[in-house]
């Protein structure tokens, strides 16, 4: 789906791991084990996306970092699943309006799908979004 790189880097003074994502100014949390780290991450990297939709912002790319302290972080899947699908209708040129009717709902049903807080798709509905996009995205 959508995921951002996220810096870990371990505070010898606080000994915790310090976790912030260079492409969402704002955006940090801390660990005091590694793991913790990381769980604390995608919880930051999740509030923040839906924070961003909510204000109706730009949501920034993921960049492409690389390093000993980047990790990729993925949100939530119900979040990281509204954002793909905007970007894959973006990236199609469609209006929320063409996929509604492409997928046979109506368009407030679609804006909800398309809405990191309030996603909840079906499994048909999540069909029928892979054959208008042609990707498969449930595996079984």
């Amino acid at each position: 789906m959508i995921t951002y790189p996220a810096l870990f880097e371990y505070d010898e003074e606080e000994k915790v791991y310090n976790v912030r994502f260079p492409d969402l100014p704002g955006c940090f949390t801390y660990g005091e084990t590694f793991e913790e780290a990381k769980a604390m991450a995608k919880e930051a990297l999740t509030g923040f996306l839906q924070s961003v939709d909510a204000r109706k912002m730009r949501l920034p790319d993921p960049s492409k970092l690389g390093g000993d302290e980047v990790i990729y972080i993925e949100p939530e899947t119900p979040v990281a699943f509204a954002i793909w699908l905007r970007k894959q209708r973006e990236a199609l040129g469609l209006s929320q309006t063409d996929v509604a009717k492409k997928l046979g709902i109506k368009y407030q049903t679609y804006q909800r799908i398309e809405s990191p807080s309030k996603t909840n798709p079906t499994l048909k509905t999540i069909m029928r979004v892979e054959k208008v996009f042609n990707q498969k995205l449930v595996k079984v």
